[in-house]
């Protein structure tokens, strides 16, 4: 299975970063020459993957309905091994690609036979919440339970290890509450999706957000299940790349 092409798409433009700013907007030269600004879905600091200089690649959609035509989807960085690796910087794909890992059965294992999935169902204490991906368990699941399942994209390593978050994160602490609330009546499964391959582990980024560590070992002690996906970025396609082991701390 390791490899399996979940998503495919016309190849993706390559060009040098420029700059990035107002959180949304990057400027970025093509290998023509020519400059555009592109979209960055990404609101996040983008810690260990935002390299001035670096090599991008961006999609191109010419529609009347975009004010930019370009997006912002991969960067490619040194990992500690001094090798390249294109990581994932869309933010909008880690949900469509864990959804189709788990129709394709990739995450069985973890989740036992499905049903069915519903997306951004809301759910917590006030009903404001909304979960990534509702799942309901087949008949021959032995937990019929269903299951709340909320992805987070990883793409910030240390030396080897996938973190999350890469910077102070009052939903992602807010999110581990909610999944802590849903039990035992339900399945909680938080699913770092890791977008870059070269990752060959996953902890709670304890350096960047003390608090949502400490509430990740919670939820853990709770019953909240974790289970780290991979997945490899390349110019024209998606792939899986395996379940992750995880640590409780970052170090």
């Amino acid at each position: 299975m390791i490899g399996m092409t979940l998503l495919t798409f016309p190849p993706l433009v390559e060009g040098t970063l420029i700059k990035r700013y107002k959180r949304f907007l990057a400027d970025i030269q093509l290998d023509n020459g020519k400059i555009v600004t592109a979209h960055c879905a990404n609101t996040g600091p983008m810690t260990g993957v935002l390299t001035l200089g670096g090599r991008v690649r961006l999609r191109y959609v010419d529609s009347p309905s975009r004010k930019l035509k370009w997006s912002w989807e991969q960067a490619q960085v040194e990992n500690s091994q001094g090798q390249s690796c294109w990581v994932g910087v869309n933010t909008s794909l880690p949900n469509k690609i864990v959804k189709i890992a788990i129709e394709k059965g990739l995450l069985n294992k973890e989740l036992g036979p499905i049903k069915d999935i519903k997306k951004e169902v809301k759910y917590g204490s006030e009903g404001r919440s909304r979960i990534d991906l509702y799942v309901y368990p087949g008949e021959a699941n032995l937990d019929q339970r269903n299951i709340f399942v909320e992805i987070k994209n990883t793409t910030w390593t240390e030396w080897e290890t996938a973190l999350f978050p890469d910077t102070v994160t009052k939903r992602g602490q807010k999110h581990l509450k909610e999944m802590i609330g849903v039990l035992s009546d339900s399945r909680a499964v938080l699913i770092p999706c890791i977008s870059r391959q070269d990752a060959t582990s996953f902890a709670p980024g304890d350096s960047a957000d003390r608090q949502y560590g400490e509430l990740f070992r919670i939820a853990l002690s709770k019953g909240v299940e974790v289970v780290p996906c991979s997945f490899g970025f390349f110019a024209d396609k998606i792939t899986w790349q395996g379940i992750r082991p995880f640590r409780e701390n970052q170090n």
